[in-house]
């Protein structure tokens, strides 16, 4: 199986039409069609189910476009990692990121790098834990950002220098806004927003027995999406402080939760990662950012 044809394959996936994806890649119709074919007698399996004028995936071919993607993502890093041994003015650095304020503290140590090594180049993807460890663990990433105590048997880890604190985000004019902490009595029987991860990690751990009586309106993986909701009345957000604008023109209002609640953040890589020298170099201006903040 050739990295070739799986790039044909992808752009077949993309455009859902054999001609458009022939006219991307540069190459005639039945160039491209005799590798789909190819590939689909390679692997037992009809990858597309063929219509008049388009294509779809079927399951088998769903599950090789998610392959594909990392197989494909994996070779680009492996390539760039070494046109970058050379390169001593830059190169790429992978982050997989959860949501935080203090992720300015990573943007503070890249942009100082980027007037060292201004070749550098760093990409972002953003998630929850699971998300972001499984791009890790298959070497997609060289970073991720957790918002939670990351498994010390597989990660190194450099916490970040504060804790991120827990609140309530609201309308400014529902009446929960005249408290200045928000308990666990205050949310039952109210329609609540809160990433999955967090509703099962972290809530339980601040209210207790009362978790039951709590009621989950919609899991959102990006505080920013479900503050849209909370706008329309919808419910109320469980997340951290300073992700979501709660100026006096927002029209929204931040109050912790009492006990007060706390999630570190951190920085994990794999151990026995081998390092570009950019991201080496990365790691070491984040460990002297780090210490002096």
């Amino acid at each position: 199986m050739e990295l070739r044809t799986l790039r044909y394959f992808l752009a077949a996936a993309r455009e859902e039409n054999m001609s458009r994806a022939a006219e991307f890649l540069h190459v005639t119709q039945p160039t491209l069609s005799k590798a789909i074919q190819a590939l689909e007698a390679e692997l037992g399996k009809k990858l597309f189910v063929r219509r008049s004028f388009s294509i779809e995936l079927t399951e088998e071919g769903f599950l090789l476009r998610k392959r594909a993607e990392d197989l494909l993502t994996m070779a680009d890093k492996i390539s760039g990692e070494f046109a970058a041994l050379e390169d001593v003015t830059g190169g790429d650095i992978y982050f997989g990121l959860a949501e935080s304020w203090q992720i300015g503290d990573l943007a503070a140590v890249i942009k100082s790098m980027k007037e060292d090594y201004p070749g550098l180049r760093y990409h972002i993807t953003s998630g929850d834990t699971e998300q972001v460890t499984e791009k890790l663990d298959k070497g997609l990433l060289d970073f991720a950002v957790l918002a939670e105590g990351p498994d010390l048997t597989k990660y190194h880890a450099l916490p970040f220098p504060c804790p991120d604190v827990w609140g309530l985000v609201m309308n400014s004019n529902d009446p929960l806004a005249e408290k200045k902490v928000i308990r666990a009595d205050d949310l039952i029987g109210l329609p609540l927003f809160c990433s999955e991860q967090s509703w099962e990690r972290d809530l339980p751990r601040w209210c207790g027995e009362k978790m039951e009586r709590l009621q989950l309106e919609g899991s959102f993986r990006l505080a920013y999406n479900a503050s849209l909701f909370v706008r329309e009345g919808l419910g109320y957000l469980l997340t951290f402080d300073k992700l979501i604008d709660t100026g006096a023109e927002s029209g929204l209002v931040f109050r912790p939760l009492a006990p007060r609640l706390e999630t570190k953040i951190y920085l994990v890589w794999k151990k026995y990662q081998l390092f570009t020298p950019i991201a080496a170099r990365f790691l070491a201006a984040a460990r002297a950012h780090f210490t002096r903040e």
